[in-house]
């Protein structure tokens, strides 16, 4: 594929961050189709953001995946950011397998096993590596298998965009995987392991990493031979997954990665605007200390039980000289998540929508498509940090052409 357009299906695609990113990589990402849609929402604003920077087409659907999922053309590069589910199996009366009805993950499964493209490049929580509680890193198993009995190799980071520079303590699991007949496949399938964590994978390129710490390594099988079905996988998955590995030939090598970054850092001042209007300023400040403080409150249950509630402190005001937290979707609105600053000596106030889109690497004014400015934060809340994907656009191409 050295040179050549890469055709690009984003799927759950919210406001084009994963397109923005590889569009800033390279003209050589050709987004061929594209589906966003909010469920319970009569008004479809992030679609219609979309829409409004790449343009009204057929292949730009805003439909439930599930009723056009068997539209999806043939494509080089799967993309698309997914929730975080319960992704268990179960067994049918036929005998075959069944995953949760509504669990968008089946979909992606599908498009997968139907269109079968070259690479697949996707995006979740920090928490799925380790996800449901009651059974840690069951999920991600099930999705590693599921790649694996589709012939791909994959391999994953659990990536702060702060430690890459980016001006967001944004924690996300990213997943790159390459079906067998490719080139990365048969060049990357024949490396150590720990090589490709470490140097030659797409993570590695993209984001460097220091040595593993010796008690946080692990290896172990997800194939056949340890796991005959993914029911099994579902019912008895028991391995520890750290915040960066491969899949080979459903054999895992994970590993703890310490970030080795020593560019430019981005801080929340250093995305802020000037002259900002005076509704973003707050004068109920006492409130806000409240809320961010630390506490230990007696409370009564419905059944007349005493009982403590307790959460930790939040920094009150957000540090300019440091990256800004995560971004959530109700950044914006009255409550100890949202961020609050002190850009003059004893005034506050709160971000706004173009700050908000700074954060998140996207042009100032992105989300401001005639959506209410509510949801412009919870666009922001749901989006991806988009130099992060230009940078794995630009490994993505360093890899299929050497």
């Amino acid at each position: 594929m050295s040179g050549e357009r890469i055709r690009v299906v984003e799927l759950f695609a919210g406001v084009g961050g994963f397109r923005a990113g590889l569009e800033n990589a390279s003209e050589r990402f050709d987004t061929i189709w594209a589906n966003q849609w909010e469920p319970g929402k009569k008004v479809q604003h992030a679609f219609n953001c979309y829409v409004s920077h790449f343009g009204t087409s057929d292949y730009h659907t805003n439909l439930d995946i599930n009723e056009v999922k068997d539209d999806v053309p043939a494509h080089d590069l799967l993309v698309g950011g997914f929730p975080c589910q319960d992704y268990s199996v179960a067994r049918t009366k036929a005998e075959g397998i069944t995953g949760k009805k509504g669990v968008l993950w089946w979909n992606i499964d599908h498009i997968i096993s139907k269109r079968e493209p070259d690479y697949v490049l996707l995006e979740n929580v920090d928490r799925l590596i380790r996800s449901p509680s009651s059974q840690r890193g069951r999920d991600f198993a099930i999705i590693l298998r599921s790649l694996h009995n589709k012939g791909y190799l994959a391999e994953w980071r659990v990536i702060n965009a702060a430690e890459y520079g980016e001006a967001q303590k944004r924690r996300r699991t990213f997943i790159f995987a390459c079906n067998k007949r490719t080139s990365i496949y048969k060049r990357l399938g024949r490396e150590i392991p720990e090589d490709v964590v470490k140097n030659t994978g797409l993570f590695a390129s993209a984001f460097p990493i220091d040595g593993p710490e010796a008690d946080k390594v692990s290896t172990f099988s997800i194939d056949e031979s340890a796991y005959p079905t993914l029911v099994e996988v579902s019912d008895g998955f028991s391995e520890t997954f750290y915040n960066g590995g491969v899949m080979i030939n459903g054999k895992v090598y994970t590993r703890n990665c310490k970030p080795n970054y020593s560019g430019e850092q981005k801080t929340l001042g250093s995305i802020l605007s000037e002259n900002v209007d005076e509704r973003y300023f707050r004068t109920d400040v006492e409130k806000w200390k409240f809320m961010k403080g630390s506490k230990s409150i007696e409370r009564i249950d419905s059944n007349g039980w005493k009982y403590h509630y307790t959460e930790g402190g939040i920094p009150f005001p957000d540090n300019l000289e440091k990256p800004g937290r995560t971004i959530l979707t109700s950044e914006g609105s009255v409550n100890r998540s949202s961020h609050l600053i002190e850009p003059e000596k004893g005034r506050y106030r709160i971000l706004t929508p173009e700050e908000c889109e700074r954060m998140n690497g996207f042009e100032a004014g992105w989300t401001d498509t005639g959506m209410p400015e509510s949801m412009r934060y919870f666009t922001m809340g749901n989006a991806l940090v988009v130099p992060l994907i230009t940078k794995m656009g630009n490994a993505f191409l360093h890899l299929i052409d050497g």
